[in-house]
């Protein structure tokens, strides 16, 4: 019975630390789709490697505190056992937390940008298959109050807007 309990809880724990991750620069929240975005174009100043910390959510406390205590009660006889589950609880919960704080820590990048009007920005954003070098032009796009920086697509060499035959051109002014 000590067993399967301790394999359920340990699952559990697992399965909640894994919705506690820092969501990929290439990846788009449902949320955000058909929402319109500012795109503003920039160059790369400088990047710097930083680690985002991990997040103290207290599942992995919780997970732990669980796990140590059924653990720790199951140890001994009928008296000391209460005594080391209360101690199994608190070890584990430090435990669990040490370990969804390290489960949930990033590698990132801070990127210094110019903007066109000569402002200046930073982004920190989570690694996610981009390498931008000093000098890079990029654009940030921003959507629901949060940016991400991509490396810009080419400019077309026409002045005027290439529009679809379905729309007509804007009259000339």
């Amino acid at each position: 019975m000590f067993k399967q309990l301790a394999l359920i809880a340990a699952i559990a724990g697992a399965g909640s630390l894994a919705g506690c991750v820092v969501a990929n620069p290439n990846t788009v929240s449902a949320y955000d789709a058909q929402r319109m975005s500012t795109v503003i174009d920039a160059t790369v100043l400088s990047v710097r490697p930083v680690t985002l910390q991990g997040r103290d959510t207290g599942v992995g406390t919780v997970s732990g505190a669980v796990i140590g205590g059924i653990a720790g009660s199951n140890v001994g006889g009928p008296r000391t056992g209460g005594i080391v589950g209360i101690a199994g609880a608190v070890v584990g919960g430090l435990i669990g937390n040490a370990v969804e704080r390290d489960a949930t820590t990033r590698q990132a990048d801070e990127i210094l940008l110019q903007l066109k009007n000569g402002d200046r920005r930073a982004v920190v954003q989570p690694l996610g298959g981009d390498v931008f070098a000093v000098g890079d032009p990029v654009i940030l796009i921003t959507t629901g109050g949060r940016t991400r920086v991509m490396h810009a697509p080419p400019v077309t060499g026409s002045a005027q807007p290439a529009y679809p035959a379905s729309y007509p051109a804007p009259a000339p002014q």
